[in-house]
């Protein structure tokens, strides 16, 4: 029987690759929880601010699209030990500016290099998953969860303390810079991280195949930019809690949302990738619904606990089913379908606002609801390929994949 272990190579990888996960993780955290400060510190009216923010998502599909023609050229590994010290360099750029022309320029470099960061890094990943032959994909999202609660916690004790941006943001990015660089020596890349074999020799992406995938993508942050951006306030203004227990269901959320990414391979190994994401979209479904049904702050609360175990396993199964489908053009299918992480995270947020200040919020979170919940229609799409994987959820234990 061949040893169906992993090499150390593969094994360095995938340790580095979990690396940059939390560099990222917590460089995002640190920039999205301390948007206060930014405003206050370049004086920006609440009108500009939505400006800015749009910006953000809208420049990283940008990257993520001159990614893909990028990686023709140049390896993901290679993109991604570049523009990570880019991002966080970015972020310190944003703290430590005092004209808006400085933070718009900072916040555009933040979002061209973010998208081109975030394609190569889940470019890498899903390489790694077939070379493993294994459901590994969950477990570097759940290091950028571990990153963000790492950097939101952070963010908290600068705020708590009142400490000035520069000197928050300076001495974690003179820390988190090295780290990113000095674990990308150990990348590795998919030109060393092929299968042994592969079945469909699929070397071009359909949009009408990956399409699914796409509304699954969008689905999934549209549910996740409404817990970032209304939890808070949903808790305060429609279930009546206190203000500092507002600020609780998103903390729930985060650590739910790594724990269920941590068991989430698991899962998949067990169960196939088709049944954790119907379980998923039910759970993050029946999530929202108590949220909307919450007679107070203690059962809304619940809810976002449901929210982050069935929302955590959709977007990292979302990219590993790109991989599978196009497994000669994986990169170009990762950073087509990370367009839609942006989508989704630009209709969210003012979609619930909308429906919110029209009608009532809790109406409001049915809408995405009924959105996760339309991804049960296209579990199919996360299907192995045939005689990808030995069982239909991994490959046979008699392959070598060192």
């Amino acid at each position: 029987m061949t040893d169906s272990r992993p090499s150390p190579r593969l094994r360095h990888g995938r340790a580095s690759l979990a690396i940059s996960f939390f560099v990222q993780g917590a460089i995002f955290a640190l920039l999205v929880t301390r948007i206060p400060a930014l405003q206050d510190r370049y004086g920006i009216s609440d009108g500009l601010l939505p400006l800015f923010l749009a910006a953000v998502p809208i420049l990283a599909g940008v990257g993520s699209v001159a990614t893909e023609h990028l990686v023709k050229r140049m390896r993901p590994g290679l993109v991604l030990r570049v523009v990570q010290p880019v991002v966080s360099l970015a972020l310190l750029s944003a703290g430590s500016g005092t004209a808006v022309w400085q933070l718009a320029l900072a916040l555009a470099v933040f979002g061209l290099t973010v998208g081109a960061l975030d394609a190569s890094m889940n470019m890498l990943g899903v390489s790694l998953q077939r070379a493993y032959g294994r459901s590994i994909m969950l477990g570097f999202h759940g290091a950028y969860s571990l990153g963000g609660i790492a950097g939101a916690s952070l963010a908290w004790v600068g705020a708590h303390w009142d400490l000035p941006l520069p000197t928050l943001y300076a001495p974690l990015v003179a820390t988190l810079v090295p780290a990113a660089l000095i674990a990308g020596r150990w990348y590795v890349d998919h030109q060393g991280a092929e299968p042994t074999e592969v079945v469909r020799d699929e070397t071009t992406v359909s949009m009408r195949v990956l399409l699914p995938l796409c509304l699954v993508m969008a689905f999934a942050y549209i549910g996740d930019s409404t817990v970032s951006n209304w939890s808070a306030k949903y808790l305060e203004d429609v279930l009546h809690s206190s203000e500092q227990l507002a600020t609780v269901p998103y903390n729930v959320y985060m650590v739910t949302t790594l724990l269920g990414r941590s068991f989430g391979d698991l899962g998949v190994r067990r169960f196939g990738a088709v049944a954790v994401v119907r379980a998923g979209a039910l759970l993050a479904g029946g999530g929202f619904a108590v949220v909307a049904a919450a007679p107070g702050a203690w059962v809304g609360m619940a809810g976002f606990t449901l929210l982050g175990l069935g929302l955590c396993v959709l977007v990292p199964q979302t990219f590993a089913a790109a991989g599978r489908l196009f497994p000669g053009a994986s990169d170009a299918a990762v950073a087509r379908l990370n367009i839609f992480n942006y989508v989704g995270f630009l209709i969210g947020s003012p979609l619930v606002g909308a429906l919110g200040g029209a009608w009532n919020y809790r109406a409001a979170m049915l809408v995405p609801m009924v959105l996760v919940l339309m991804t049960i229609r296209y579990a199919r799409s996360f299907s192995p390929v045939p005689a990808g994987y030995g069982d239909g959820h991994e490959r046979p234990r008699t392959v070598d994949v060192g």
